[in-house]
């Protein structure tokens, strides 16, 4: 179980609406250009900065847009948005609401994960009460002409439909499957109209951002990573749960504030993360280093790293869409390939193979989902190279 460690958390500082006054005020241009000069790039772990997405669906000559909340948190060891959902959703549709203001949408999603079903009842009251204080509705927050409602729609538990496209699949009534891009969903997303994508997490740091200002959440990160970020931590560590923290933060020092430190490695990312082994701790958490969404699952001195290989591949055949054949078939070939060193059947030279492939299934398949699904496995065998080529026979 994850005792929830999170206090002194900058959402509670926030002086409920003070971001959606704000963006009254500067108007749509102003908004775009705030959250453009913050930096913020997606929480969900993409990385693709919101002032650029916000920016191209403004542009889009589309009478009919829409806004999404991804809030499909279906990553292996992540969390924190279920926490954010519990005790900050007015942040998060405060930032729907700025979000519709600046790329002019007409109607917001909250695409809600099924295991959360037991948050819609709350979601549902909280959004209620926003249409009866003239937040949502006609003439939306007093602006005339500004005509925006949020509807809440229930994912089915596809680990696929966290990409954006896979997710718009979904809400349309299809399988969750990723579309080719281009066509990219500024351009053509639900329905066929201009459709922006933000993850939980970034529509609540939008409020502030709005509240308190780009140069004050700028100042925290790196040059390339601005802000400050929520960390689901789990595993062998002394105090699990979420915490907030600024990008560029390495390894090691996580790992001093979660009771951590005798770690033997680190799961940053969840199932389509990296591995990241006690020699390289002094790496950076950010997107020009070590890109997350925000899981962190930390593996104690004792963790035999051939079962966390198991573990994560288990879960991307399970989860895998089955759409393009280097996922489909690539991914159950490595997992074979790993009980086969369990049981001591498994070459060297084979071992070799199974890299090889890892690495074509990095390149070859369509979505950026099934292009990480074998980082786990890689990352194992390339850091832990002693440990699991102690499985193999023969020579290479």
């Amino acid at each position: 179980m994850i005792t929830s460690t999170c206090r002194n958390l900058t959402f509670e500082t926030i002086e409920p609406w003070a971001g959606l006054k704000r963006a009254m005020e500067l108007g749509q241009a102003g908004i775009i250009r705030e959250v453009t000069d913050s930096g913020i790039k997606g929480r969900g772990g993409a990385g693709f900065p919101a002032g650029v997405k916000w920016n191209l669906c403004a542009a889009a000559k589309d009478p009919l847009k829409y806004i999404i909340c991804n809030a499909d948190e279906g990553e292996p060891g992540t969390f924190k948005d279920r926490v954010i959902l519990t005790d900050f959703a007015d942040l998060v549709f405060e930032g729907m609401i700025i979000a519709a203001m600046a790329i002019k949408a007409t109607e917001g999603i909250l695409y809600l994960r099924g295991e959360y079903t037991y948050l819609r009842e709350g979601l549902e009251a909280q959004l209620l009460a926003l249409r009866v204080n003239k937040k949502l509705g006609e003439n939306a927050c007093g602006v005339k002409g500004f005509d925006f409602n949020i509807k809440i729609r229930m994912g089915s538990g596809a680990y696929v439909c966290g990409e954006e496209t896979a997710l718009i699949e979904s809400l349309e009534g299809h399988r969750g499957e990723p579309r080719n891009r281009p066509p990219y969903p500024v351009n053509t997303g639900f329905n066929g109209h201009s459709t922006a994508v933000n993850n939980v997490e970034s529509l609540a740091w939008i409020s502030c951002i709005l509240s308190k200002g780009s140069k004050w959440f700028s100042q925290h990160g790196t040059e390339k990573s601005t802000g400050l970020k929520l960390f689901s931590v789990s595993g062998d560590c002394d105090k699990p749960g979420v915490y907030e923290l600024p990008l560029g933060i390495t390894v090691a020092e996580l790992l001093v504030e979660v009771g951590g430190s005798n770690a033997k490695a680190v799961q940053i990312g969840g199932a389509s993360g990296r591995c990241v082994p006690a020699i390289e701790f002094d790496r950076k958490i950010a997107y020009e280093d070590i890109p997350t969404g925000g899981s962190v699952i930390v593996f104690g001195p004792g963790r035999d790293m051939l079962d966390v290989a198991q573990n994560f591949l288990e879960f991307m055949v399970e989860e895998s869409c089955g759409q393009c054949t280097p996922c489909r078939y690539g991914n159950p070939t490595l997992l074979e390939g790993v009980q086969m060193l369990r049981e001591g059947r498994c070459s060297a030279g084979y071992l070799k193979e199974l890299v090889s492939l890892g690495e074509t299934i990095q390149i070859a398949s369509k979505c950026g989902l099934g292009q990480s699904s074998a980082n786990a496995f890689l990352s194992i065998v390339k850091h832990f190279k002693e440990e699991i080529m102690g499985r193999a026979i023969g020579d290479a």
